[in-house]
């Protein structure tokens, strides 16, 4: 550039004079003082290029007079010039920023945003609390973030949604609430546009306004790790965050708004934002991305995210968010129809009960996994548990006796239909499948509440609705069904009352981690949740005591097991071992020998195994002669 005019801070007169002045040499035909309201009457010529080292609040005096004159107007980094240097991509290096003007031949017409008629180079931020999001771009925006992390962790109560009247051409006003709105120009200004705003340049004619509208804390917590760990570029926009991309917003409030323009504490009841109708002529920085094939800049409205309605914003409003997502009426209007829907005994449900517990009988009765994962998959009963886990987290009387009622029904007919297979059935011998499901313990309790926050969620979540089946799967509830009938059909009451508890397990792990899940879900607040938690929790609890023995002797078996694989006695190997039975503690083992084994062979073998494990065994043995 020549012929240019060096507009400067007269603080800062000794750095003019030995750093600036010598390295543009003949380059500068005129040096001026910026003087405070003095702009326009100083003698510089119209459309002349202008270098200016002034701070912020100097140089929204001179945006003005450079639109009016049709300046270009260059920057140098001036130590008080942060949000401008921010927001024209200027370089903080005084030689560099010098380079760059040197090496432009013209400048470049650029967008300028202007908030209740002032001019903004950087960001509005409206709302102290969306601080949170505009970390401090002068430290490590990592520690910048964790430090507002640990601050909303200290003082939640800060974090309080207010209501706001968006208004943008002739659409009609949004009236939302939201802890704050950050606008900017350009999706190169902030840190927070720079994550989220792509494809968004100075020179596209559109300003952007970010409504951040988080339901809860850990919302916004999460998206504050997020950012700061992600890598560059990679940052999805937030479902919580509404995006207004157009040349004009006007944003109001009952009560007065606190908001910064470019770091500086303002206050009003309207903020009227627009990108001025004249192009401001700038020589851009270094680090400031110019769309030099004049992208699509169509106007963008994202606002179907943000909390709407009269009684909910009322409510949402009135205290500071809550640590877990509070749904509103409209957004689980829905759910509630399905669960409901759920809840009732249709026919189709009652037949699938009646067709599943058969089919999981003679799966068990054929010692066949296939079949039984068939009945598994078959088998309704996980969809009026779901709608039980609802009722009892918002104490709604009239779904909780529903499901009941369903389930109720459900386990009957599948009952007579085990019991009446059963009677019909020749065989009366237990086998592996029938086995397995009458000893539980709370392994089978952890896969039902892992099950339970499954089939929770996939009910809440359309998008993962499919997983309902593998849910069903990992529950098992059927099986469990048709062997507890299988012991009434037999008389045999421990195979009964063990399939019982861990169909009972199953149940009962359900329905507490699926009112958990709905809780943290938002779909009930805590103070409504606690009486039915407490419950399900109890219920828990009573079946957990057996479950424990249950583990217990899992544990103690699994060692005994370990303990004789492979034992030898003399030339006897044990081999193949497991238990029968826990009292009396009942072995059932393979004995491999070079030579046929007698009575007093297997006297010896019971006492060794005896004083390994220590304790009385009775073996029921199959003897291999190996030849």
């Amino acid at each position: 550039m020549e012929h240019i005019t060096l507009l400067y801070d007269p603080a800062q007169e000794h750095v003019v004079q030995d750093q600036i002045i010598p390295v543009f040499g003949d380059q500068i035909s005129q040096v001026q003082p910026f003087q405070h309201n003095e702009v326009s009457r100083l003698p510089i010529s119209h459309a002349c290029c202008v270098v200016t080292y002034l701070n912020d609040e100097q140089l929204s005096e001179v945006v003005p007079a450079a639109l009016r004159e049709k300046w270009t107007l260059g920057f140098l980094p001036h130590p008080d010039m942060k949000e401008a240097r921010q927001g024209y991509g200027i370089s903080g290096d005084l030689l560099e920023a010098i380079v760059d003007i040197r090496q432009r031949d013209k400048g470049i017409n650029a967008d300028l945003l202007i908030c209740n008629d002032k001019p903004v180079f950087n960001t509005v931020v409206i709302g102290n609390s969306l601080s949170l999001m505009s970390a401090n771009v002068s430290r490590n925006p990592i520690l910048s973030r964790m430090d507002k992390v640990k601050t909303i962790f200290r003082h939640p109560e800060l974090l309080k949604p207010r209501p706001f009247t968006i208004t943008t051409g002739n659409k009609p006003p949004i009236k939302t609430a939201a802890l704050g709105i950050i606008s900017v120009l350009h999706g190169k200004s902030s840190l927070v546009s720079r994550i989220l705003l792509k494809d968004s340049f100075i020179n596209d004619g559109r300003l952007h306004v970010l409504i951040l509208a988080p339901r809860s804390i850990m919302e916004l917590v999460r998206f504050s790790v997020s950012s700061a760990f992600g890598q560059n570029g990679s940052q999805r926009m937030p479902s919580f965050i509404g995006h207004i991309k157009t040349r004009s917003v006007v944003i109001s409030s009952e009560i007065p708004m606190d908001f910064s323009q470019d770091n500086k504490l303002m206050s009003s009841r309207e903020i009227e934002l627009h990108v001025s109708a004249d192009k401001l002529t700038i020589i851009p920085g270094r680090y400031l991305v110019v769309d030099n094939k004049k992208s699509d800049a169509e106007e963008k409205f994202k606002v179907g995210t943000l909390p709407q309605g009269e009684s909910f914003l009322k409510e949402f409003a009135a205290e500071s968010l809550p640590w877990v997502f509070h749904a509103s009426t409209h957004e689980f209007k829905g759910l509630f129809t399905v669960l409901r829907e759920n809840a009732r005994p249709s026919s189709a449900y009652l037949t699938l009960m009646v067709l599943s517990t058969m089919l999981a009988t003679f799966g068990l009765f054929a010692n066949s996994t296939p079949v039984i994962i068939g009945a598994m998959i078959l088998a309704p009963l996980m969809s009026p548990i779901i709608s039980l886990s609802m009722g009892v987290l918002r104490q709604d009387r009239k779904l909780t006796l529903q499901s009941m009622k369903t389930i109720g029904y459900g386990l009957l007919l599948g009952y007579v239909a085990a019991i009446l297979l059963t009677w019909l059935s020749p065989l009366q011998a237990m086998n592996d499948e029938i086995t397995a499901r009458i000893r539980p313990n709370l392994l089978d309790l952890g896969v039902a509440i892992v099950s339970g926050i499954a089939g929770a969620y996939a009910h809440a979540r359309e998008e993962v609705a499919k997983t309902l089946a593998g849910v069903a799967i990992a529950v098992a509830l059927v099986p469990p069904l048709a062997v507890s009938g299988i012991g009434i059909g037999w008389a045999d009451w421990d195979a009964f009352i063990g399939a019982l508890l861990l169909l009972m397990t199953n149940l009962a792990g359900i329905v507490l981690a699926g009112s958990f899940t709905f809780m943290l879900l938002g779909f009930s607040p805590l103070h409504l949740a606690k009486k039915g938690l407490l419950v399900s929790l109890l219920v828990v609890v009573i079946v957990s005591m057996p479950l424990g023995y249950g583990s217990f002797t899992m544990i103690r078996d699994h060692k005994v097991i370990r303990s004789l694989s492979n034992f030898t006695v003399d030339d006897i190997t044990v081999k193949q071992v497991s238990v029968v039975r826990s009292n009396p503690m009942t072995l059932s083992v393979t004995l491999v020998s070079e030579k046929p084994i007698d009575n007093e062979d297997l006297d010896r073998v019971k006492s060794a195994i005896s004083s390994e494990i220590g304790t009385e065994v009775q073996l029921e043995a199959l003897i291999v002669v190996k030849k």
